[in-house]
């Protein structure tokens, strides 16, 4: 049986303990009133300040990309200035070799960038500071990467620059010309050819089943997986994100 405690005349102290209710209400902090989207973006910005150490940790970075950290914000800065997308790339090479400088791939890519050895030999021919091909040597191949990358960019037009740059992945790894027919296949459906996630990607411009899965993962991953790994490991900003590169 629970007993209640009241004072020794068994009479309650009403006024007093509403006295302190009215005190303890005065000197409570007020709040703001917030509207339902403002309630909405708090929420969502606690909840990814929560996720981003649980996706680092998710996401292994290897050790050896410590080593080529200062080289490849070096080579980014050079070709994209000094909000240069590090964390983009640092994701990219992850997904193409896992740092790995000595890599090659069952279809011949090679070193850290995995370029093919033809595409390796042609790169100079249109960005000549990228120097003679050498896609073992890391620091060549993280200038040939954000240097193909900026090419790339140029050449494809998006609404926000996140759907831009999953432009330029997807034609990193497929090429441009596949990117283009889709675009044109997707403004032909009544899509929008300029935003590339839930339009452009939904689309098939010729391609296999297994080359349009493995295209259609690989901005899907760097981007939403792998770019928010290296962000929450200070590798710098990421072009889907709020601080990404916006020109």
């Amino acid at each position: 049986m629970k007993v209640r405690s009241y004072p020794a005349n068994g009479v309650r102290r009403r006024g007093l303990l509403r006295g302190r209710t009215e005190e303890s209400s005065r000197l409570a902090p007020r709040w703001p009133s917030l509207s339902a989207w403002q309630l909405r973006t708090f929420i969502m910005t606690v909840l990814l300040l929560c996720a981003l150490p649980a996706i680092a940790l998710a996401t292994s970075i290897p050790a050896q990309a410590i080593q080529h950290r200062s080289q490849l914000i070096r080579e980014a800065r050079v070709q994209w200035g000094m909000s240069a997308p590090t964390a983009t790339f640092a994701a990219q090479i992850h997904q193409e070799s896992t740092w790995n400088a000595d890599a090659v791939s069952p279809v011949g890519a090679q070193g850290l960038a995995q370029f093919m050895p033809s595409t390796a030999r042609w790169l100079p021919t249109v960005a000549p500071d990228t120097g003679k091909p050498l896609p073992f040597n890391p620091a060549w191949s993280l200038r040939a990467l954000v240097t193909y990358d900026r090419w790339l960019w140029r050449r494809v037009q998006a609404v926000t620059p996140c759907d831009r740059m999953a432009m330029t992945l997807a034609a990193y790894n497929g090429g441009l010309g596949w990117v283009q027919r889709d675009a044109r296949l997707a403004a032909a459906h009544g899509l929008d050819a300029r935003r590339w996630w839930d339009n452009v990607e939904t689309v098939n411009a010729g391609r296999s089943a297994n080359a349009k899965r493995e295209n259609r993962g690989y901005p899907r991953r760097i981007l939403l997986t792998l770019e928010p790994a290296y962000m929450a490991a200070g590798w710098g900003g990421g072009m889907c994100s709020e601080g990404g590169l916006h020109d």
